[in-house]
């Protein structure tokens, strides 16, 4: 009988593991994953360079469940014990743009390599290439049946992930395995995916633009009216639009999808900016020099290429002198490039997201074990809950945060 069996060797498994061998080394722990060489997410994080988490980390950079459960569990294991725990591996860290940081090597191996090893040497008994096919409760806890044995524990902890990047793993086994254990499953939509947009609209650009980066402000709108507002680096691409703005702005348009509403996705090129603003800096630019064209004007706001797609778009005579621009058409220009229609079609899919919006409700967890209020000796860390956070290395911490909280109320039972 194994004291706490891990399904799932990812970030969140991984130091589940860890923190409960190092805080209670009687405490027998296995540790199950599917893949022969465990943490394939890990190494795809970041661009191959894994954003372990970020300067400064709360509830706000987060959706899905309530933000004051989010918040009591981050509270549990901050960014900063986060930044001391990778040290102790010899796993230096280093900001970077946005509070985010990555290791000083800019490897995401070093970071899987570390954890893989100090749950070697904490004693974690890692059991890879034994996909679990089932979990079950049982006389004295649970049985855990994988492909190759049934392994009898008194405790579980769930880190199977979500359903984003299934080739890691993250395939939604585990949301089966929790509701079969009495979990609500909130219905799962990719989040941190690219955007497809509709290429025979008439206001599309994106395939001019491909390649092309640059500052926006997005605006989901639902039911008519602005649910969000998102400021951010957007990057044209051939089949629509990614950076972090869309990223972060993604899990939105699906949530809202997925409910039924009616959702639609604008951007403005000059974040900030009001109409009446907009209108007096053309007035000014006019006048300081009339006789350049209103594409030279308008790549002092925008980067070229997206200029040109605009004007094309407004069917606008792009070598037109400023001081020859009818006074309609600087106010469609300004119209325009202040609310941008994003015809978005669909997400590039489970395939393409870094993270999962859905999962198990958090009002069924006790945040200050992540224990199951539904079934007695499970735990669920990660991204199996219905938990996700923005760009920036949030999801990561979430991970962390979740696995130290389990394993030290699982270090704390008596026996």
């Amino acid at each position: 009988m194994t004291d706490i069996t891990i399904v799932g060797a990812g970030a969140a498994g991984l130091a589940t593991a860890i923190f409960a061998r190092r805080t209670n080394p009687s405490r027998s722990v296995v540790l199950l994953d599917g893949a022969r060489q465990p943490g394939a997410k890990i190494l795809v994080s970041g661009g191959g360079r894994c954003n372990v988490t970020n300067r400064e980390v709360t509830e706000l950079d987060f959706w899905g469940g309530r933000r004051p459960i989010v918040r009591r569990v981050l509270r549990g294991f901050s960014a900063s014990d986060a930044v001391d725990f990778f040290r102790q591996l010899s796993v230096p860290l280093k900001e970077e743009a946005d509070g985010k940081l990555f290791p000083v090597t800019g490897r995401a191996r070093d970071v899987l390599n570390a954890l893989l090893l100090s749950a070697a040497k904490a004693g974690v008994q890692l059991l890879a290439g034994q996909r679990a096919l089932g979990v079950e409760r049982a006389a004295e806890g649970f049985s855990v049946r994988t492909s190759d044995d049934v392994i009898m524990t008194k405790h579980v902890v769930l880190a199977t992930g979500g359903q984003s990047l299934p080739k890691s793993g993250s395939d939604g086994a585990g949301l089966t395995f929790a509701q079969s254990l009495g979990h609500t499953i909130v219905p799962t939509t990719p989040a941190l995916v690219p955007l497809l947009l509709d290429g025979s609209h008439p206001r599309s650009i994106h395939r001019e633009a491909s390649g092309v980066s640059h500052d926006v402000e997005l605006a989901v709108w639902v039911d008519g009216r602005i649910s969000t507002r998102m400021r951010g680096s957007l990057l044209w691409t051939h089949f629509g639009i990614s950076g972090p703005v869309t990223l972060n702005a993604s899990r939105h348009w699906l949530r809202a999808g997925l409910e039924g509403r009616a959702v639609r996705l604008t951007a403005s090129f000059c974040p900030g900016i009001a109409f009446d603003g907009q209108e007096r800096w053309w007035t000014a630019a006019t006048a300081a020099r009339p006789k350049a064209s209103v594409l030279t004007a308008l790549s002092t706001l925008v980067p070229a290429a997206v200029a040109t797609a605009v004007l094309r778009s407004l069917a606008i005579d792009q070598t037109r002198q400023l001081t020859h621009l009818a006074r309609d058409e600087r106010r469609t220009i300004t119209s325009a490039i202040l609310e941008w229609p994003l015809v978005v079609t669909a997400s590039r899919g489970w395939n393409f997201a870094e993270a999962t919006a859905g999962g198990v409700t958090l009002d069924e967890i006790d945040p200050a074990t992540m224990a199951s209020r539904k079934c007695p000796g499970l735990y669920l860390v990660g991204e199996i809950l219905d938990v996700d956070g923005r760009i920036g290395g949030f999801n990561f911490q979430w991970a962390w945060s979740s696995a130290y909280v389990a394993a030290k109320a699982l270090s704390d039972i008596r026996n």
